[in-house]
């Protein structure tokens, strides 16, 4: 999907809602254990409720690896049930050497045909750049993200003041443009929004933390936003996770439309 595409998507459904997917078959509903594919028929139905009200969907890939070769079913039939009309991320995490990174971009990119992957950049150019040589297919690159452990490495600041997180997206920056290249930054960081808006004023940012870690949407909406919107809010538990009932689809769709509804007030 390119920019443009993900762009006119936004503005059809005055919506930049991210659903994460993170199924744990611990936490669904009980019923639903007696499906052949519980995970499956879990998402199927968030998707259902949700898919007028987001533009993209986010399974958190840790989630369906921890289940073997059940899981991975689960994924690739999920993915084949998003409709192309939505953006797909794979939140892998990804970062290795070349060669290895490459086998990993093509396992989410030509396998499971997702839109983009999360990749980590500890291990620099060559890591990441295998990521980035498929058309029209996206690197999200963790920038400063929503955990607490956050404040180990991604705020300390380098020789000239800079905190590393900054040098890191500067960086990448040389490796990739706003039509292929995304950064996650967390909502958990709201203060830091407008620099972090001078440091990459055209790139899209995957927010996570909205919901169950608490995220502020009003002021990322505020000091996030550039001219083709540029923020994908992501919402997870708070969503997904809304009920434990037979209800649970209607109540994801509740927590779902009522993001979807600040969002489109600041839009307008």
């Amino acid at each position: 999907m390119t920019k443009q595409e993900l762009f006119e998507q936004i503005q059809q459904k005055k919506s930049y809602l991210c659903v994460g997917l993170d199924t744990d078959i611990q936490r669904i509903p009980k019923h639903l254990l007696s499906y052949d594919d519980p995970v499956f028929e879990f998402n199927k139905q968030i998707i259902d409720a949700t898919k007028d009200l987001c533009v993209a969907y986010k399974p958190n890939i840790a989630f369906y690896e921890a289940r073997g070769a059940e899981g991975w079913k689960s994924l690739e039939k999920t993915i084949a049930y998003i409709p192309e009309t939505h953006f797909t991320i794979a939140d892998a995490k990804r970062g290795d050497i070349g060669n290895t990174s490459r086998l990993y971009a093509r396992a989410f990119f030509e396998q499971l045909n997702f839109d983009a992957v999360t990749v980590a950049p500890y291990m620099g150019e060559d890591s990441v750049k295998p990521f980035l040589e498929f058309e029209n297919k996206w690197v999200i690159l963790l920038g400063l993200t929503s955990n607490k452990g956050s404040q180990d490495f991604q705020m300390t600041e380098q020789e000239n003041g800079q905190p590393l997180y900054e040098k890191v997206m500067r960086k990448a920056m040389e490796w990739g443009s706003p039509e292929q290249l995304m950064f996650v930054i967390g909502a958990t960081h709201p203060e830091k929004f407008t620099e972090i808006r001078e440091i990459a004023p055209e790139h899209f940012y995957l927010v996570p933390g909205v919901g169950a870690q608490g995220g502020d949407l009003q002021a990322i909406s505020k000091y996030g936003r550039n001219k083709h919107c540029g923020l994908l809010v992501n919402s997870s538990r708070g969503i997904i996770y809304a009920g434990d009932g037979e209800d649970f689809a209607e109540k994801a769709r509740n927590k779902a439309l009522a993001l979807q509804q600040q969002m489109a007030s600041e839009i307008i």
